[in-house]
C-alpha cells in the first residue's frame, strides 16, 4: 500500500505538468507539431536555400543586385517576361469570356445538354503532355490540322504552325492552354451559377426584366466571388506555363519565365551560371506569383466586406 501511495505522489507533479502543456487550447499544435516539421524541413528548406543562392556569387560570397544585372543582360529575359505577360493577359480574359459563356450555357436544361457538358469536359481527362502530342502531331506541316484545312479547301498551302515566333506564338499557345484548361474554369462557374437562388431570377423576369439585364444585375454580382476566384487561379497558373510551350515549340524559340527556369536546370544545366540563372528567374516569378495572390485575398477580403456592409 505504501508503495501504491509513494507512486501516486510522484505521479501527481507529472500529471499536473502534463495537464498544463497538453490540454484543449495546446493538443492542435501539438497534433500539427509532425506536420509544421514536414513543412520546415521538405518546404522551408529548399527556399532559404534558392534564396542564398540568388543573393550570392559563384564564389558564395554576398551580391545583392549581381545576378539580377546578369540575368536583365540576357537576351531571353524580356522576351520571357513580355510573352508571359501577353499569355496570362489574353488566356485569362479569352478564357473566362469563354467560360462564363458556356457556364451560363451549361446551367441551362436543354436537349443535347449532356451531350455537349461530355464534349466540353474531355481536355480535362488528357495529362498535360498527351495535349502536347495532340497538338504537336496537329502543328507539324503534315499534320492533321493542315490536312483538314486542305480538304475543306480552307487554305492550300501548309501553314508552318511550328515555325511561328512572337505574337503569334504566344496567341498559339493560347489557344492550346484554353483548350486545355477551360473545363477547370467552367467548373468553377456552374458552381457559382448553381448558388444562385432561382426565385430572384424567377421574380425579376416576372416583373418585366428582360434577360440581359438579369444577367447583368442579377446573374454577375452574385456570381462575382466565383469569377474572382477563377481568374486570380488562372492568372498564377498562366504565370507558371512552360511545359506546354517547351513540348510544343522547344526551348528558346518562344521564352517564357518559368520555360527559362527549365532550361537553366536542363538542357544547359552544366554551364557555370545556369545555376544561379534558374534561381533568379524562379525568384522573380514566385515574386509575381506572390503579388497576385495577394491581389487576390485583398479583392476577396474587399468583397466580404462590401457584402456584409450590404447585407446589414
Amino acid at each position: 500500500m505504501e508503495n501504491v501511495v509513494i507512486q501516486k505522489n510522484m505521479n501527481t507533479p507529472i500529471k499536473k505538468m502534463l495537464r498544463k502543456f497538453f490540454n484543449k487550447k495546446t493538443a492542435p499544435f501539438f497534433l500539427l507539431a509532425p506536420t509544421f516539421l514536414y513543412y520546415v524541413i521538405f518546404w522551408m528548406s529548399p527556399i532559404i536555400i534558392s534564396i542564398k543562392e540568388v543573393f550570392t556569387d559563384l564564389d558564395g560570397e554576398f551580391s545583392l543586385f549581381g545576378n539580377f544585372r546578369f540575368l536583365f543582360s540576357q537576351e531571353t529575359f524580356t522576351p520571357a517576361l513580355i510573352n508571359t505577360a501577353l499569355f496570362a493577359t489574353i488566356s485569362v480574359l479569352l478564357q473566362y469570356v469563354l467560360a462564363l459563356g458556356l457556364a451560363i450555357l451549361l446551367n441551362r436544361r436543354f436537349k443535347g445538354q449532356k451531350l455537349l457538358m461530355f464534349l466540353v469536359m474531355i481536355p480535362m481527362a488528357i495529362t498535360p503532355t498527351a495535349v502536347a502530342i495532340i497538338w504537336k502531331t496537329g502543328l507539324i506541316s503534315s499534320g492533321w490540322i493542315n490536312s483538314i484545312l486542305n480538304v475543306l479547301h480552307l487554305n492550300n498551302d501548309l501553314i508552318p504552325f511550328l515555325g511561328l515566333r512572337g505574337i503569334d506564338a504566344v496567341l498559339l499557345i493560347v489557344m492550346i492552354d484554353t483548350w486545355t484548361v477551360l473545363p477547370s474554369v467552367i467548373i468553377i462557374l456552374i458552381a457559382g451559377l448553381g448558388n444562385i437562388p432561382k426565385e430572384t431570377k424567377e421574380a425579376a423576369l416576372i416583373f418585366g426584366a428582360g434577360k440581359y439585364r438579369v444577367l447583368r444585375d442579377i446573374t454577375l454580382p452574385q456570381l462575382k466571388p466565383a469569377i474572382i476566384t477563377s481568374v486570380i487561379l488562372r492568372m498564377i497558373a498562366a504565370v507558371q506555363v512552360w511545359a506546354i510551350v517547351v513540348m510544343v515549340m522547344g526551348f528558346t524559340n518562344v521564352p517564357f519565365l518559368v520555360e527559362r527556369i527549365t532550361y537553366y536546370v536542363g538542357p544547359v544545366s552544366g554551364l557555370p551560371y545556369a545555376r544561379k540563372l534558374a534561381f533568379t528567374y524562379s525568384f522573380i516569378t514566385a515574386l509575381i506569383v506572390f503579388t497576385a495572390t495577394m491581389i487576390y485575398f485583398k479583392v476577396t477580403k474587399k468583397g466580404s466586406a462590401l457584402d456584409g456592409g450590404t447585407q446589414k
